[in-house]
């Protein structure tokens, strides 16, 4: 029953590595997907939000301005700081919550947390073992413009506000290198796989 953590930088093939995982079987577990969920209307994590940045922050039909909120932290390490402390501790229960779950309905599973911001928000780190999809920042600057229609300077400075690809190798058990081709990215989780089930 192993619980693993995914990481990866933005446009790293973090969720080519999290597709292939649960292809094979793995239960996933998304944390960005929990951040939407923790703020939507009528939560407490929006409650806080809007009141530590704004009530601009909410749009009119009371959802969360996730654009706006994007242009208030970004390059704010403060802000960051404070917009972390609301929703890390709400994403945090929610992903506990969904591994108890997956464990007690397969003791055997193998549950993997697709975290982009694992070194930033490690505490009392539960994991078997950290996976880290890895490809230079050049490749991932190309595959955000080429992929994601970003402008090269956008580009350059969402992979710059992240943490060194030094600080995400420091604490992985495994890395997965993503600059190849996407037939030897998987190859590279089959075997992954095999070494976590032994089949």
């Amino acid at each position: 029953m192993p619980l693993i953590a995914l990481t990866g930088g933005i446009a790293s093939g973090k969720s080519t590595i999290a597709s292939r995982l649960a292809e094979r079987g793995a239960t996933v577990v998304d944390a960005d997907a929990i951040v939407r969920e923790v703020q939507q209307p009528g939560g407490a994590v929006l409650d806080e939000i809007a009141s530590a940045f704004g009530t601009d922050m909410i749009t009119a039909d009371g959802a969360l301005d996730r654009a706006a909120l994007g242009g208030r932290v970004f390059g704010d390490p403060e802000a960051l700081a404070r917009l972390n402390a609301i929703v890390h501790p709400a994403v945090r229960t929610e992903s506990q919550r969904r591994f108890d779950e997956a464990f007690a309905d397969d003791p055997a599973a193998v549950v993997v947390y697709d975290v982009p911001l694992l070194v930033e928000a490690r505490v009392d780190d539960p994991w078997d073992l950290i996976v880290v999809a890895d490809a230079p920042a050049e490749l991932r600057e190309h595959r955000l413009i080429e992929l994601r229609g970003m402008e090269a300077g956008e580009a350059r400075a969402r992979i710059a506000s992240q943490v060194t690809d030094a600080a995400r190798r420091a604490i992985a058990d495994v890395i997965i290198d993503t600059s190849g081709t996407i037939e030897r990215t998987r190859e590279q989780v089959d075997e992954l796989w095999e070494r976590l089930t032994g089949s």
